[in-house]
């Protein structure tokens, strides 16, 4: 399982086991990581396990919420990031269990634009891809301002959708393509996504806020 490792100046004071699907971290005492800082926003982050997968998300801290030095908002976490709140430092151990430990790069998603695709800017990754996807996918709008747009999903997250509507996380694995809601509502061929991620064949069609969109194998 995945988890984090809190220091303070160099020294570690707890080591967490990521084991629910949501893990809160702040200085009330009912959030699931407790640090006693006046740093700390009493609802400070909070950390969303999506299959082999871990977000974290800023909630509005009154200083913010830093992954490798850069402030987030919401961001797909890599193995050994470096979580910074406050004086305080977390470092993310993904374990040996999780997905594409092995081929995992730093994903950092920036401001997202106002327009109907965001995303990241996590750096390209060549992972050989098994029989599940022969090669580099695309997500292909049908509809709304952006209809007839392909973005590449060379990266090993993108995020997709509009901020405050509905996002989703398409992850690059090395046999095919995950999908998992972070935001709002996402709708598979239909069908409502649930918490887990879930495998994307050729054609598939994903509905965000409203606009509909098509995973197709290049």
């Amino acid at each position: 399982m995945p988890k984090l490792i809190v220091s303070i100046d160099g020294v570690v004071i707890k080591e967490v086991t990521l084991a629910k699907d949501r893990t809160t971290l702040g200085r009330r005492p009912y959030n699931d990581i407790v640090v006693d800082n006046l740093a700390i926003s009493g609802e400070h982050a909070v950390l969303h396990m999506i299959g082999g997968d871990v977000y974290l998300e800023d909630l509005n801290s009154t200083n913010g919420t830093y992954v490798n030095g850069r402030p987030i908002k919401k961001q797909a976490l890599e193995q050994n990031d470096v979580i910074e709140v406050g004086k305080y430092k977390v470092r993310y151990v993904a374990g040996s269990g999780a997905a594409d430990a092995s081929v995992a790069t730093r994903a950092v998603v920036p401001p997202a634009p106002s327009g109907p695709i965001p995303l990241s800017s996590a750096p390209t990754v060549q992972a050989p891809l098994g029989g599940g996807t022969a090669g580099v996918a695309v997500i292909r709008v049908l509809s709304g301002s952006g209809a007839g747009r392909e973005l590449s999903l060379q990266k090993v997250v993108t995020t997709i959708g509009k901020p405050g509507v509905a996002v989703a996380a398409v992850t690059r694995r090395l046999h095919g393509y995950v999908v998992a809601p972070i935001d709002g509502g996402t709708a598979l061929n239909g069908e409502p996504l649930g918490s887990e991620a879930v495998a994307l064949q050729d054609g598939d069609v994903l509905e965000l806020g409203g606009t509909r969109m098509q995973f197709v194998v290049s």
